[in-house]
């Protein structure tokens, strides 16, 4: 081995160590080490660097602008409230999620999936009191999963199915890799995977909560939601509907025409009309704003002049000079004289009961309010408010949009399904109309940018680069070739063993690039079909479980989910095994050698 190689080795692992012992985030560690080679001359810059400018990593950016579209516009809120729903144990949240997402990614990229669901999936965790952190892995398994099962599933099918398709010529045995071809292996391994994830997943996730930390806000606000007509929580329970169990809030009682009903039971079914008067923090009061069914009671709100993307939710404290102190919101003509409209109120830890615009305005009120984008500018410095300020991330929700939403994920999901356009060029079609249609705005795509994801992505194409370059990769080939060239059932375990290794340090399209010559090198030595081995990478480069720069989903939910490196091995570990055993025992009965 060269000590170009060798550094390089030096390098992939001291990295992966650094991961494992949590000192740094991935993105540092992974182009910390880029760096190291290329300093050592092993690559150069453009090399090194080239992964910022793979398609694969454009892609993810721009399906992040997408899912932005997505999430301002409340299209995925609305599809998720309707197929995830209320599960009644930790299970059966699972159940709901994997078993959907499974049969998604069979036919759907599954990056597209994850970065579309992965900020509703962590807010129906949060309404359900369940840790993010139990339900965010599973996501990402399980478009790992469902991936396997089709050619188009994942890209790394696709790729491998390019080389294959280049191969043809010079190599016999060989024969192009159809739609389903590796379906039936597919399907048995996603079975058994998902069964490992409901069933031991409750086991072996971890249970991390963000600590109580002396900055959260003490405020108690008052908000009042309407049932509007033909809502889908209506007729529904309350704990039907998602809103017994609130993070960081609670329904205090429903007005239901001249009703009052205190101490909402669980089993009070809801009613078109009935307005809902939440008390809770200001991060549930922005999540309120956003649930599907649920609409900002105060008319007021759509009386606002100008579009709904332009305005913002605002907190703003009531001084002793404001006019409308001793009247209420509604009397004060709040909306006239502001442009503004109060959607909830905190008053000292005081629970504020009844209506918004009845309650009577006191020195000290912080009021939460849906204003234009120049309210605070122009009120900051003026006596009617002690204090105002945007409230970073939150803007109305903008449901009128859904739709156009949900039809530019539509036709993106099918330009790359029936391969209209490449996947890199359908993703920024796919951001472009969502900016240009106003589901999302330019702050918000620019927000929704994860750089430790689009930076650890990019820095491990550079360290795969590494190991083509420094023929470390044709060195575990070698290895592989000497240990497996007994039997080709040795054989093929070896293939499958390594191509995981492979996918594990680098990238999966890159571990199958890798591996297929390891394949092709050691089906000759046998003298056998070289099908099998073929489809042991494509199934080995995917089932990426045991680190988060194996795969890009993986990646997508690590720091959301407040994830370690080894958390990953303990869920992982057990479907990798039952993959690799299925793999190597299926593949010689569907493909003989």
């Amino acid at each position: 081995m060269t000590w170009a190689a060798m550094l390089t080795l030096i390098v992939i692992v001291g990295a992966l160590l650094l991961m494992m012992a949590n000192v740094l985030s991935p993105d540092i560690i992974l182009l910390g080490g880029v760096v190291v080679l290329a300093a050592a001359g092993i690559l150069t810059p453009a090399e090194a660097f080239s992964g910022f400018s793979n398609t694969g990593m454009l892609t993810i950016a721009a399906l992040f602008v997408v899912a932005a579209g997505l999430k301002e516009t409340g299209a995925v809120q609305v599809a998720t409230a309707r197929l995830l729903g209320v599960p009644g144990s930790e299970r059966g949240a699972l159940v709901r999620l994997v078993a959907p997402v499974v049969v998604a990614s069979a036919f759907l990229n599954n990056t597209t999936i994850v970065a579309t669901l992965l900020q509703a999936v962590h807010d129906w965790a949060q309404r359900i009191r369940i840790s993010p952190a139990r339900l965010l892995m599973p996501l990402s398994f399980a478009s790992i999963l469902g991936g396997t099962c089709t050619l188009l599933g994942t890209s790394t099918n696709l790729v491998v199915a390019g080389l294959v398709h280049d191969l043809l010529p010079t190599t016999p045995g060989l024969h192009e890799i159809g739609m389903f071809e590796m379906t039936p292996l597919g399907v048995v391994v996603a079975l058994a995977g998902s069964l490992i994830l409901v069933v031991a997943g409750p086991w072996l996730l971890p249970d991390r909560r963000p600590p109580v930390s002396v900055y959260d806000d003490p405020r108690q606000y008052t908000m009042e939601l309407l049932v509007p007509p033909g809502s889908r929580l209506s007729g529904l329970t309350v704990e039907e509907a998602g809103l017994r169990h609130l993070p960081g809030a609670f329904l205090m009682e429903i007005v239901r025409g001249d009703d009052v009903l205190a101490a909402v039971d669980a089993h009070q079914r809801l009613a078109e009309g009935d307005r809902l008067v939440f008390v809770g923090d200001i991060t549930a009061m922005v999540d309120l704003q956003r649930m599907p069914g649920l609409v900002a009671a105060p008319d007021q709100v759509f009386k606002l002049q100008g579009d709904r993307i332009r305005r913002r939710i605002v907190e703003a404290v009531v001084s002793e000079r404001n006019p409308i102190v001793g009247r209420t919101i509604r009397d004060g003509g709040f909306r006239r004289r502001y442009q503004a409209v109060v959607i909830a109120v905190a008053r000292a830890g005081e629970r504020l009961a009844g209506r918004i615009g009845d309650i009577v305005l006191r020195p000290g009120d912080v009021l939460l309010l849906e204003a234009g984008e120049g309210f605070v500018d122009e009120h900051r410095r003026r006596s009617d408010f002690v204090l105002v300020s945007s409230v970073e991330g939150a803007s109305p929700p903008r449901y009128e949009r859904a739709g156009v939403a949900g039809l530019i994920l539509a036709a993106l999901v099918a330009a790359i399904t029936l391969q209209w356009m490449p996947a890199v060029t359908a993703a920024f079609l796919g951001g472009m109309a969502m900016l240009l249609t106003r589901c999302c705005t330019l702050e918000e795509a620019r927000r929704s940018l994860d750089l430790t994801v689009l930076v650890a992505i990019a820095a491990a194409f550079g360290l795969g680069r590494a190991m083509h370059t420094t023929g470390l990769d044709r060195e575990i080939a070698d290895l592989v070739v000497t240990v497996g060239a007994d039997s080709p059932l040795a054989a093929l375990a070896a293939v499958y063993l390594v191509t995981v290794l492979l996918t594990e340090v680098v990238t999966n399209n890159a571990a199958a690039v890798l591996a297929i010559p390891i394949a092709m090198s050691l089906a000759e030595r046998l003298d056998v079909a070289p099908m099998g081995f073929v489809i042991a990478v494509m199934m080995a480069a995917s089932a990426s479980f045991l680190t988060p720069i194996g795969y890009q989903t993986n990646l997508m939910v690590f720091n959301a989910g407040g994830y370690r490196p080894l958390d990953y091995l303990r869920l992982g570990a057990p479907i990798s095994l039952a993959a690799g055993i299925l793999t190597v025992v299926i593949v010689p009965w569907l493909w003989p050698f």
